[in-house]
């Protein structure tokens, strides 16, 4: 009995180590999120931490509140990118686990 308890035990330990090192890899992404066809541009890591944002000048002068409505799309844009990819790196770390529907990691 203590051979599969023992077997059990060290895949649990090695998901562990492929989970932590799934989330590192992903703190360290960079996505860019845009609209308006690029008028609007936002950078954000994997931290959900934005780095940058990019307005085309002659927008703002122009038209402020779509320039608004703009950063609020690139925002979201970006935050997304962020979480197809995160779903991606986890897939690789669960895959073979039988998780129960609506279940996720990381938690």
């Amino acid at each position: 009995m203590r051979g599969p308890i023992a077997n059990m035990m060290q895949q649990a330990q090695k998901m562990q180590e492929n989970l932590k090192k799934a989330q590192d890899e992903i703190a360290q992404l960079e996505v860019t999120g845009s609209a308006g066809g690029g008028l609007v541009s936002v950078r954000m890591n994997g931290r959900h931490e934005v780095r940058g944002v990019s307005i085309d000048r002659k927008l703002m002068a122009d038209d402020p509140e779509m320039a608004e409505d703009l950063v609020a799309a690139a925002f979201n844009d970006a935050a997304n990118k962020l979480a197809s990819e995160t779903q991606a790196r986890m897939a690789g770390v669960t895959s073979g686990m039988n998780l129960p529907p609506g279940f996720s990691l990381p938690f």
